[in-house]
C-alpha cells in the first residue's frame, strides 16, 4: 500500500512547514456520517472565522476609545484557539466516527464541553478579555454607536455558533448512545491500546485482501450509530 502523504492544512508547497494530518472525509467515514462530519468540520472553519472577525471587531472597539488589551488578547485567542479547536475536539471526533472508537467519542465530548462553555463566555463578552459579547457591547453603545455595531455583529455571530456547538454536543451523543457506546467501552480501548492506531474500517479492508492475513487484526466493523432523522 502506498503511504498517504499529510494533506491538512494545506500549504503552499514552497513552505518548508509541512501538512500535520491526513483528511479525507470521503475516503475515511463511512457514508452514513460524511454529511455531520463535514457539517462539524464547517462548525470549526465558522468558529475560526468568528475569531478573525472579532479582532476586527475589537479594532473597532479600541478605535472607539476602548482598551487595546482587548485587541492583544484577541489576537492571541486567534492564533490558539484556531489550531487548537480542530486538534483538540474535531480531530477526535474524526477518528471516533473513523474508527468507531469509543475512547475518542470521549474525547471529545470532554473537550467540546469545554470548548462550548469557552464559546458561552466568548459570547457573554466579558470587558477586558478580548471578546466583543454581549456584554462588552451594551455597555460601548454609550460611548460609541458606530463601534459597538461592528462589535453587536461579532457578538450575534458568537451567539449563533454557541448554539450550533450546543446542537452538535447533543447530536452526537445521542448518535453515540443509540449504538451503544459506553465508558465500559472506552476504557477497554484504553486497556488495549487500540485507541491508538486503530486505521478506517475501509483502509483495513483493502490491506488484508492485497497483503493476506499476516497484518495485524483491528476493528473493521463500519460505526453501526442509527440516523434515523436528517440534521
Amino acid at each position: 500500500m502506498t503511504e498517504r502523504a499529510n494533506n491538512f492544512p494545506p500549504l503552499p508547497r514552497f513552505l518548508r512547514i509541512k501538512p500535520c494530518f491526513y483528511q479525507n472525509i470521503e475516503e475515511e467515514i463511512p457514508q452514513p456520517h460524511q454529511m455531520l462530519v463535514q457539517r462539524i468540520y464547517k462548525l470549526w472553519m465558522m468558529y475560526s472565522g468568528i475569531l478573525c472577525f472579532n479582532v476586527i471587531g475589537c479594532i473597532a472597539w479600541w478605535a472607539g476609545g476602548g482598551s487595546a488589551t482587548n485587541f492583544g488578547f484577541s489576537l492571541l485567542w486567534l492564533i490558539l484557539y484556531s489550531p487548537c479547536s480542530y486538534t483538540c475536539w474535531f480531530r477526535p471526533l474524526y477518528k471516533a466516527f473513523r474508527a468507531d472508537s469509543s475512547f475518542n467519542f470521549m474525547a471529545f465530548f470532554f473537550i467540546f464541553f469545554l470548548q462550548c462553555v469557552l464559546a458561552l463566555i466568548q459570547t457573554l463578552g466579558i470587558p477586558g478579555w478580548g471578546t466583543c459579547g454581549w456584554i462588552a457591547t451594551v455597555m460601548f453603545f454609550g460611548s460609541n454607536v458606530g463601534s459597538a455595531i461592528v462589535m453587536l455583529i461579532a457578538t450575534l455571530l458568537f451567539t449563533v455558533v454557541t448554539l450550533f456547538m450546543a446542537l452538535v454536543l447533543i447530536r452526537v451523543h445521542r448518535l453515540y448512545r443509540g449504538g451503544g457506546g459506553s465508558m465500559q467501552r472506552a476504557q477497554e480501548e484504553w486497556s488495549s491500546g487500540v485507541w491508538k492506531n486503530a486505521p478506517s474500517a475501509g483502509v483495513t479492508v483493502v490491506a488484508q485482501t492485497a497483503q493476506g492475513p499476516t497484518l495485524p487484526q483491528y476493528p473493521t466493523a463500519v460505526p453501526s450509530y442509527p440516523d434515523n432523522s436528517h440534521w
